[in-house]
């Protein structure tokens, strides 16, 4: 097993990966510091099924505005049937979280980005994006977390934050159903 510790600023996590060539996540936010300093208020009720936790960072402020953004999940795969996502900003910006069906083949990232800074959502299965609460919304703010609950079936997911640029910045991960 190799590890390896990711600083940024006041961002820090420790990424591992096994044997089975999956790599295994840590969440950033409350206990972390993550950008909000640790100030993460962000909690979700008690969620059906399988829970994913999210955790959307950023750095722009420290970067001048342009700093890497990330998506980090605490598993890669869940197990068919009920999932709940629930995303917790540790950034400094607006963020949300919608689920699209990843295509056999396609990799997570690779989806092109028109002028306004966002990917097509058509196809969309739900999203997190209503601070404090359950699906749509305005976005979920800083230190805040909103949550979605899904019937998955077997599949690969993008994860996708589509703020204008956050997609194209680095914002999206890959969830695996089986």
């Amino acid at each position: 097993m190799t590890a390896v510790v990711l600083l940024g600023g006041s961002v820090a996590a420790t990424v591992a990966w096994a044997g089975s060539g999956r790599s295994g996540t840590a969440a950033y936010g409350a206990g972390w510091g993550g950008m909000t300093g640790g100030r993460v208020a962000a909690s979700a009720p008690q969620l059906a099924g399988t829970t994913v936790h999210v955790t959307a960072v950023d750095m722009g402020a420290m970067m001048g505005g342009n700093g890497p953004m990330r998506l980090v999940l605490d598993r890669s795969s869940a197990p068919v049937g009920t999932v709940s996502l629930v995303l917790t900003n540790a950034g400094l910006r607006t963020h949300e979280l919608v689920v699209l069906p990843l295509p056999a083949g396609q990799q997570a990232g690779t989806r092109p980005v028109g002028a306004d800074g966002k990917v097509d959502e058509s196809g969309s299965l739900g999203e997190a994006s209503r601070s404090g609460g359950a699906s749509a919304g305005d976005g979920i703010q800083p230190g805040a977390a909103g949550w979605t609950t899904l019937d998955l079936p077997a599949g690969r997911y993008e994860l996708i934050c589509n703020e204008p640029g956050h997609y194209a910045a680095g914002m999206y991960a890959e969830l695996t159903v089986s």
